[in-house]
């Protein structure tokens, strides 16, 4: 199964690609939940909302083991299998500022951990060995040099 997670930050910011050296760097946690932050939502008007806010996500359980196709938006047109903890348990603040912790599986736990990375300055190709980082750069330049074209 195949999935693409869009992080979507206190404001609306440039897709960054890979490999653009700002994705290495961590992100600082939230200090305060202000209005601006809460108005993350990216939905028109007119469509449901189904946004699931984790501010400051702390990954506090991981469990079992599960590969998932995955996607991303900083490895555009590429995807690539990865090993990630089939079930978590994360701590994070509502969009209200309020702590809750949940625990999640499938879909659902690689989204959540994929995104955590993210805010650590880790990538999904930092989960490959050499060969499968090499055929991953090989896809990414593929991909781009076709979408160039169109």
């Amino acid at each position: 199964m195949q999935f693409e997670c869009y992080v979507v930050w206190a404001m609306v910011r440039e897709i960054l690609e890979y490999p653009d050296p700002r994705l290495r760097e961590p992100g600082k946690p939230v200090a305060e939940v202000t209005d601006e932050i809460r108005t993350i939502d990216c939905a028109a008007d007119d469509e449901p909302s189904d946004l699931r806010v984790f501010i400051n996500p702390e990954i506090l359980e991981k469990d079992g083991q599960v590969v998932w196709n995955e996607g991303c938006l900083s490895f555009p047109g590429v995807t690539e299998e990865i090993k990630r903890a089939e079930r978590i348990k994360v701590r994070a603040l509502d969009r209200d500022g309020k702590p809750f912790e949940l625990e999640a599986d499938g879909l659902l736990a690689v989204a959540i951990q994929h995104e955590t990375d993210h805010l650590n300055g880790v990538l999904m190709i930092d989960k490959l060995n050499a060969l499968k980082k090499r055929m991953m750069g090989r896809k990414l330049a593929k991909a781009r040099a076709e979408a160039g074209s169109a």
